[in-house]
């Protein structure tokens, strides 16, 4: 479940690039746009197993947000969907960074607040 928010959270960066840069909001776009990230995501969420932890921040996050900015770089250029100049590594690394952290903080603290309510 963790995993779909997280897609959505790259989704939203993508449309949030699509809407800024006037490259086109149809949901086609938006997901051309999305597609290499969606990889990445996916391909580094399964390096850190993340079924075993899904709000783990050390250092799941970092391989996490590293992968999805890095490998969806890689993967942009060699589709042939955009490029990857650093200006826009950069941006990438600060949204998706940010997205992917507090999506883990804000579910690692209801995690914990449901365990509390429950132990009583």
């Amino acid at each position: 479940m963790l995993l779909l928010v997280d897609a959505v959270l790259v989704i939203v960066f993508a449309a949030m690039g699509n809407r800024n840069h006037a490259t086109g909001l149809a949901v086609t776009d938006v997901l051309q746009t999305a597609a290499p990230f969606l990889v990445a995501l996916l391909l580094s969420s399964l390096a850190v197993r993340f079924w075993r932890s899904p709000s783990k921040l050390w250092p799941d996050v970092v391989v996490v947000i590293l992968g999805t900015v890095g490998l969806g770089m890689v993967l942009r250029v060699i589709s042939g969907t955009g490029g990857a100049q650093w200006s826009f590594v950069l941006v990438a690394a600060a949204v998706l960074g940010s997205l992917l952290l507090i999506r883990r903080i804000l579910s690692g603290l209801l995690l914990r607040r449901k365990i509390k309510s429950f132990r009583g």
